[in-house]
C-alpha cells in the first residue's frame, strides 16, 4: 500500500512524499534489518534499568542548518518499535532548517523510545547530511544553466533512500541502474580495443544495437575524444577530469550538438567555475559517498503523572 500511494504522489500524513518509485519501498526493507542489528538480541540496558514502562518525552533537535530528509524514515522506526507512541512532526522532509530547530515530538514509553533511538538518529543524520551537501552545490551554482547530479556511488541497498535525498537537497538524479540509459566509460573503451576511435566506434554499436530509448553518454578526456564522440552522436558528452579552462574550449567545440555533462574531480571551490564554463549538468560522487552526517541530537525527558488523590 505505501509504495502504492507513492506512486501515486500522495504518502503519509507525516509527509512522506517523494517524486519516484522506490525510495519506500527501500525504506520498508531496510527497516527491519537496521532495528534488528540494533536489537542484537537484547536490550540490556533498558532491561536491566527499567522493569515497568517510563512516560517520557523526547525531541530530536537540529544542531546544525540542514535540508531535511529522512523524516519518513525516522517516524516509520518509531512507531514500527511501538506503534503506541504518539509522535508529532515539526517540518517536511525537504524543508530547511535553522540550528536549534526540533524535527520531530515523540511521547510514550521511555524505553521503546531508547529502543528506536539510534536506528531513527542514524536515518536523519545520513539522509539529512546527502540533501543538505547536495543543497550547499546547489546554491553554489545558482543563476547559471548547469544542473547538480548524483552518480551510481552509493551503499548498496541504499540507492534509492540516498537518491531521494538528492531529490530533496535541490539535485537531480542521474541513472538509477545501468539499464536506465548507455554510458560508454574507459574501462568498456579498453574492453573493446579499437585504438584512437575507441569512442566513435563505441558510440556507433551503442545507437546500432539501443533496444529501447535511452540517452546515449560517451565519457571523454580530451578534445580529440570530444570530436569523436561527436563524430558518433552521443547524446550527452561526459568531460571527466578537465579543468574549467579545458570545459570551455570543448563546449565551443560542441556548439550545443549534444548536453555537456561535466565529472570528476568537482568541489565547493571549483563548481561554479565549472558551471560558468558551459556545463549543462554536473554529477559529483560525493554527494552519496561523502555527504558528512548533519548534526542532531534527541533529547529525553521524563513525565511526571499527577498523583491519585488518596481516599
Amino acid at each position: 500500500e505505501l509504495a502504492e500511494r507513492e506512486r501515486q504522489g500522495r504518502l503519509s500524513a507525516y509527509g512522506f512524499a517523494v517524486g519516484y518509485a522506490g525510495s519506500a519501498v527501500a525504506l520498508l526493507a531496510a527497516l527491519p534489518f537496521a532495528l534488528a542489528g540494533n536489537y542484537g538480541g537484547a536490550f540490556l540496558t533498558t532491561a536491566a534499568l527499567f522493569s515497568k514502562p517510563v512516560p517520557a518525552q523526547a525531541s530530536i533537535i537540529a544542531q546544525q542548518p540542514l535540508v531535511v530528509a529522512g523524516l519518513a524514515a525516522a517516524v516509520q522506526t518509531f512507531l514500527m518499535v511501538d506503534p503506541s507512541l504518539r509522535l508529532t512532526t515539526h517540518t517536511r522532509d525537504g524543508d530547511r532548517l535553522p540550528a536549534g530547530a526540533a524535527l520531530l515530538d515523540i511521547e510514550g514509553d521511555g524505553r521503546s523510545i531508547l529502543r528506536a533511538e539510534r536506528v531513527a538518529v542514524n536515518f536523519l543524520q545520513h539522509l539529512s547530511g546527502i540533501a543538505t551537501l547536495t543543497n550547499t552545490f546547489c546554491q553554489a551554482v545558482r543563476h547559471t544553466p548547469a544542473r547538480i547530479l548524483d552518480t551510481r556511488k552509493t551503499l548498496p541497498g541504499w540507492r534509492s533512500l540516498q537518491k531521494w535525498a538528492v531529490a530533496l537537497g535541490g539535485g537531480t538524479n542521474h541513472r538509477f541502474s545501468l539499464g536506465d540509459g548507455l554510458l560508454i566509460k574507459d574501462n568498456h573503451l579498453a574492453l573493446l580495443q579499437k585504438g584512437k576511435q575507441a569512442i566513435r566506434t563505441a558510440c556507433r554499436l551503442a545507437h546500432r544495437d539501443a533496444s529501447r530509448a535511452v540517452p546515449l553518454i560517451g565519457e571523454v578526456e580530451a578534445l580529440a575524444e570530444v570530436r569523436q564522440a561527436l563524430a558518433g552522436k552521443a547524446d550527452i558528452i561526459l568531460l571527466d577530469n578537465m579543468t574549467p579552462a579545458m570545459v570551455k574550449q570543448a563546449v565551443a567545440l560542441i556548439r550545443r550538438r549534444a548536453i555537456v555533462e561535466v565529472s570528476g574531480g568537482i568541489t565547493l571551490k571549483n563548481v561554479r567555475a565549472m558551471a560558468q564554463a558551459g556545463a549543462d549538468r554536473i554529477s559529483i560522487g560525493a554527494l552519496t559517498h561523502s555527504a558528512p552526517a548533519a548534526t542532531m541530537s534527541l533529547e529525553l525527558t521524563p513525565v511526571r503523572l499527577p498523583r491519585r488523590p488518596r481516599r
